[in-house]
This record gives structure tokens, C-alpha cells and sequence, in this order.
């Protein structure tokens, strides 16, 4: 028998299966789901459609998300994660300049209002789809808002002891600010200001603390 009469092994058979874990299926599922929602809507993209550009077959995806409902969840749950992962970062790494740390809550906004194809908040695009206060998107934009609320909150009690819940809600609204108005007029328009505008809050509350 000549080398290329040989048999393929089983594994050199380009026709076998790719054997893949369930978190590598998931980050495949929500990949894709993350690709199209960002293109169009949540609502608009159907589960055929997104079971057909995930190359994955119909009952794997049904068995790692259950519904459209949980997979926009789990969508948002996980970008909320990566989000926060990265600001959490840079606060370690400011640890010691609270003022600084808080700043760069704004900074991260910022660079993410400006990139190219910004089209608005995902939480706030996303939820917003959703009339019923229940829904796994709404759960999970809320909790990505309290989550994020709670880090200004810890910043600013660190730099005003006696007023950080009022800078805190301040910065807090700067940044929806930012965000709404990157996606609407983009990021030479008003959101452009908001960091100067943080960093002056900031400023007259550290002036006016005794």
C-alpha cells in the first residue's frame, strides 16, 4: 500500500466532530449573539437565524440557553462582567488616589462612547426592548447599573466622606449622559464633555469638604 493509499486516523479525519466544552459552546452561542445584536436589535434576530451563524446544532443551543429570553440575559450578564472586570482593574491599580480611581470610571465611558460603530448603551439599548420588568435583559441591566453604582459610590465616600452618596449619583448620571448622547450624536457632541464635567464635580466637592 503507497503513503497515499494510507487510511486517515481518526484523529487526521477532517469529517469527525470537533468535541468542544460547554463553556467554549456558550462563548460560541453568545459570540454570535453579541455579532448580531449589535448589527440590528435583540428582538430582531430570531433563534434559527442565530442557531444557523453559530454552526452549532438546534438542541445544543437549546440546552446551554433555553430561551431567547435567557440568551439575551446571559448576553448582558456576561458583557456586564467584562465591563466591570476592566474598571475594577484600573481601581486596584489607583487604589491609593480615590479621585483618580473615580476619573477612570469615566475615562473607560469615554473610550467606549468615541470607538468606531458606538451605537448607544447595550443595557440600555437592549432592556429597553422589553416591556416586562422580569425580563432576564431588564434583570440584568439593572443589575449591571447597581453593580457599577456601587464602585462610585465606595469611590466617591473615599474622596468626600460626608457627601459621596450625592457625587456618586452625579457621576452616575455624567456617564448615562455620555452614553445616550455618544449613541444619538456621537463622540464630538456632548459626550465629549462629560469627563471635564466629572472631574469638576469632583473638584467643588473636594473644595467643599472641611
Amino acid at each position: 500500500m503507497t503513503a497515499a493509499a494510507l487510511p486517515l486516523a481518526a484523529a487526521d479525519d477532517v469529517s469527525a466532530p470537533v468535541r468542544r466544552s460547554r463553556a467554549e459552546r456558550q462563548a460560541i452561542v453568545l459570540d454570535t449573539a453579541e455579532r448580531l445584536f449589535a448589527s440590528r436589535s435583540s428582538r430582531s434576530v430570531g433563534m434559527d437565524e442565530l442557531v444557523r451563524e453559530t454552526g452549532l446544532g438546534k438542541m445544543t443551543v437549546y440546552r446551554l440557553f433555553k430561551s431567547k429570553d435567557d440568551l439575551v440575559g446571559a448576553y448582558l450578564a456576561r458583557k456586564a462582567a467584562t465591563v466591570l472586570s476592566a474598571i475594577d482593574a484600573e481601581l486596584v491599580r489607583l487604589e491609593d488616589d480615590p479621585r483618580a480611581a473615580l476619573l477612570s470610571v469615566v475615562d473607560t465611558v469615554e473610550r467606549d462612547v468615541t470607538r468606531a460603530g458606538f451605537r448607544g448603551c447595550p443595557f440600555t439599548n437592549v432592556s429597553s426592548e422589553y416591556d416586562d420588568p422580569e425580563h432576564p435583559a431588564r434583570n440584568a441591566a439593572a443589575d449591571y447599573k447597581f453593580e457599577l453604582h456601587a464602585r462610585l459610590e465606595r469611590l466617591a465616600d473615599a474622596i468626600v466622606p460626608d457627601g459621596g452618596d450625592d457625587l456618586a449619583a452625579q457621576v452616575h448620571l455624567i456617564i448615562d449622559g455620555m452614553y445616550l448622547s455618544g449613541g444619538l450624536l456621537g463622540p464630538d457632541g456632548p459626550a465629549a464633555h462629560g469627563r471635564r464635567l466629572a472631574e469638576r464635580l469632583v473638584d467643588a466637592a473636594l473644595a467643599a469638604t472641611p
